[in-house]
C-alpha cells in the first residue's frame, strides 16, 4: 500500500513536470528550479527535527510527509527513479555490519 502511494505521488509529480498545470505547486517548484526545491528539504528537514524532538508524532508524521514530496520532487528534477532509490535501499538492506567507523579527534592537538 505504502509503495503504491509513494509511485502515485512521484507520477503526479513526474505529470506536472511533464504537463504544467497552472497554479499547481508542483508546477511552481520546477518553474523555480533546483536551488527553491532544496531549500524547501532544507525546511522540511528542520521541521521533521523539531516536531520528533518535540515528541509530536502527529506532527512528525506530517513533516516526513511533507519532506518525501519534496524529496520526490527532487528526484524527479534530477532524473532518479523510484526504481533507482529501491535499488539502493535494497543493496543497502542486505549488508551486515554495515555500521560506519569514526575517527575520534583528540581536541588537546
Amino acid at each position: 500500500m505504502m509503495r503504491d502511494c509513494i509511485r502515485q505521488v512521484y507520477e503526479t509529480i513526474l505529470d506536472r513536470r511533464d504537463h504544467p498545470v497552472e497554479k499547481s505547486y508542483t508546477h511552481y517548484l520546477f518553474e523555480q528550479g533546483i536551488d527553491k526545491m532544496l531549500k524547501k528539504v532544507g525546511e522540511e528537514c528542520s521541521e521533521v527535527i523539531i516536531a520528533a524532538k518535540n515528541g509530536k508524532n502527529e506532527d512528525t508524521v506530517g513533516e516526513i510527509a511533507d519532506l518525501t514530496y519534496h524529496m520526490l520532487v527532487v528526484m524527479a528534477q534530477q532524473g532518479i527513479t523510484l526504481e533507482d532509490l529501491e535499488a539502493v535501499l535494497t543493496e543497502r538492506h542486505g549488508k551486515a555490519g554495515n555500521l560506519k567507523q569514526f575517527k575520534t579527534v583528540d581536541k588537546n592537538t
